[in-house]
């Protein structure tokens, strides 16, 4: 915080970005000033809007701005409707994760009560690690990790180091600390020998220093069938870059709906709220799209907060959001992908009350 003031950075982003994200804000307002914490919430060029307005989605000017913020708010951006140009660059996500060193992405899964899901006990965490792997905007210092040799061979280069699996491993097991106490690491090594198997080996060297964390390790075929069978027995997974991410779709989807998946991409010090669902043009201007997601990101970008700097205001916030969502549900509302008949401003609107 700069003399008290929480700063905060808003990029609004593509498609539903506009409609979700502004609830985000004023909910986690509400929650935030409640607690006596002075914000200020800066919008910044980001998306097509910025195209348009500077020639990139991602400006160097809201690059440069960034650095000053406390946290970051993201909404999805729509590469894919962008020019030629810009389609073929890096995705605005990747750039803003390769800037500030965004290694960890933290995605929790947990039904909300009055959601029908299809596990309805589940609450598990998955850390991935968000820097290396098989994604090609992630594992070459120059061009992509994808090519092709000739037009009827395409080739993908792989990468995993002993130090990210590492960093991510400890994130892991502190995160377990916090919860119950249980991490399973997940691989594939029994075929991936050399990259997974560093992957495994590094974060099972980890386990040596928190004695009282259990820990456990699953090939990741395995644990796609374990989550379906009994979601229940996790707590906090972590696995690289492919695999969580697939797995954490799996997860979102058991406890409820894609829709409902929050994620936050961070680093030691620094931390951004991005939903994990994309931009959603079809239903985009309707009114319809669910905020929960963005909702929670935002919860769980303000715990980050408060906890890496010993502060309870923002958590305390941060659990207030969650709660307040929770409550919202609870009393029936709900946007048409949980079968009830709220806008995204009408659903907003409750949870601000209920703040």
């Amino acid at each position: 915080m700069i003399e008290g003031e929480l700063r905060i950075a808003v990029l609004d982003g593509d498609g539903i970005g506009p409609e979700v994200v502004p609830v985000a804000v004023r909910a986690a307002d509400r929650a935030l000033t409640a607690r006596g914490v002075a914000v200020r919430w800066d919008r910044l060029p980001f998306g097509r809007a910025a195209i348009d307005s500077h020639g990139a989605p991602i400006p160097e000017q809201t690059l440069d701005a960034l650095e000053g913020y406390d946290l970051m708010v993201v909404g999805p951006h729509d590469s894919a409707s962008y020019p030629g140009e810009h389609r073929s660059a890096p995705a605005p996500g990747a750039i803003l994760r390769k800037r500030f060193g965004l290694y960890a992405n933290l995605r929790p899964a947990r039904a909300i009560p009055g959601v029908a899901a299809t596990a309805p006990d589940i609450d598990l965490l998955i850390v991935r690690e968000n820097s290396e792997g098989l994604y090609a905007d992630r594992n070459m210092a120059v061009g992509s990790g994808e090519f092709m040799p000739t037009p009827d061979v395409a080739l993908a280069v792989g990468l995993v180091t002993r130090q990210a699996s590492e960093r991510i491993a400890e994130r892991a097991f502190e995160l377990a600390r916090t919860r119950r106490g249980h991490v399973t690491v997940v691989h594939k090594a029994n075929v991936l020998r050399l990259t997974t198997g560093l992957f495994r080996d590094a974060c099972l060297d980890v386990a040596r220093r928190y004695p009282d964390v259990t820990v456990d390790q699953q090939h990741v075929d395995a644990m796609a069938a374990l989550l379906v069978r009994r979601p229940a027995d996790f707590d906090v997974v972590v696995t690289e870059n492919l695999f969580g991410d697939i797995l954490s779709d799996l997860a979102a989807e058991l406890s409820g709906s894609l829709g409902l998946a929050s994620s936050i991409n961070c680093s030691d010090t620094r931390v951004m709220a991005q939903a994990v669902h994309g931009a959603a043009p079809d239903i985009a201007g309707r009114g319809v799209a669910d905020p929960i997601a963005m909702l929670h990101s935002v919860a769980s970008a303000l715990q980050w907060y408060g906890l890496r700097h010993d502060d309870a205001r923002p958590t305390e916030a941060g659990a207030a959001l969650r709660q307040a969502v929770a409550e919202t549900v609870a009393s029936g509302i709900g946007t048409p992908d949980l079968g009830g008949t709220s806008t995204t401003a009408e659903f907003g609107e409750r949870v601000v009350s209920v703040l």
